[in-house]
């Protein structure tokens, strides 16, 4: 893109359990894509002690008085280099850190917020989605990081978006969207009004599998109506790519239209869901990142879905 440039932002990243020497030192990118947008992409690879949990696009908005963080990556220190980049890319306090949707490659940085005081915000359902799973999430971080998860915590969200809600940095204004149910029941979306940039959180994957968590027709509706929005760039939860918009969400939508038409017709069939499972959608195996990861979950979903139409 010709608007862009990188900012090379290294930065040593340190293992945060007590006592652990700084034995790994990795590249910690982020990309300004519009002006005052930067982004870090993460990696379409599974979490592990190498990676972090680095895995979701991240990234912030910088004002003229304040940053927001948009999401705020899959560990504490994660979130703590995604903090530094701000903290050398501007002097601006960090006003607000917006999570988009639940999932852990998303929020288990925003600890490395909390002295900023910035005010943590999320969809309205996401404190009870948040209940629900902070234990266990926590609990699978551990067992995938060890020592290296020390300190990452789910934080909740105190101000919370109902419909649409529009926050000020000062000079620029940010708009957040709560979508209903759709890759989760608590998805945002945040457009930089001023650049035209929409930040899509897991409502786009590029290259890795889409993973369906919430409804996959009201996934593919949700689709439908994003791509009516005039959007000038994008950046999309996971993976990255040169179409253009609103084309970039047609691999997707493609991807989840086939699942729930095939899945109907076993149904149909009166296929059990483990022969559904076994059948559906494979044809798009080797169109995507992490297939064998998360397909398998996906007709499942689809099926407790659809077999109640």
């Amino acid at each position: 893109m010709d608007r862009c440039r990188i900012a090379a932002l290294f930065l040593a990243w340190m293992a945060v359990a007590p006592g652990h020497a700084a034995d790994a030192v990795e590249a910690f990118t982020v990309m300004e894509i519009a002006p005052g947008n930067f982004v870090h992409y993460g990696r379409i690879e599974e979490r592990s002690p190498d990676n972090l949990g680095d895995q979701a696009n991240i990234g912030f908005i910088v004002g003229e008085r304040c940053v927001a963080v948009i999401d705020a990556g899959g560990s504490l220190a994660v979130g703590q280099a995604l903090r530094a980049a701000i903290r050398r890319t501007t002097d601006k306090p960090v006003c607000w850190v917006i999570l988009t949707h639940m999932h852990p490659d998303h929020c288990f940085g925003a600890a490395a917020f909390r002295e900023d005081q910035a005010v943590v915000v999320g969809h309205e359902n996401l404190p009870r989605s948040m209940g629900q799973r902070a234990r266990p999430y926590l609990n699978a971080l551990k067992r995938d990081l060890g020592e290296r998860a020390a300190g990452s915590e789910v934080i909740p969200p105190t101000l919370l978006v109902r419909d649409e809600m529009v926050l000020d940095l000062g000079g620029r204004s940010i708009r957040l969207k709560a979508w209903p149910v759709a890759h989760t029941d608590n998805d945002v979306t945040v457009v930089d009004e001023g650049t035209g940039t929409l930040w899509l959180g897991d409502l786009l994957f590029v290259s890795h599998t889409p993973v369906v968590d919430g409804k996959i027709t009201g996934f593919i509706e949700v689709l439908d109506q994003l791509s009516t929005l005039r959007v000038a760039r994008f950046v999309p939860g996971h993976g990255r790519t040169d179409a253009p918009w609103p084309q970039a969400l047609q691999p997707e939508r493609d991807y989840l239209a086939l699942i729930v038409r095939e899945t109907r017709a076993a149904i149909k069939r009166r296929k059990t869901i483990e022969e559904a499972v076994d059948e559906v959608g494979l044809s798009e195996r080797d169109k995507w990142v992490n297939f064998d990861d998360y397909h398998r979950r996906n007709v499942t979903t689809a099926y407790t879905e659809l077999e109640w139409e």
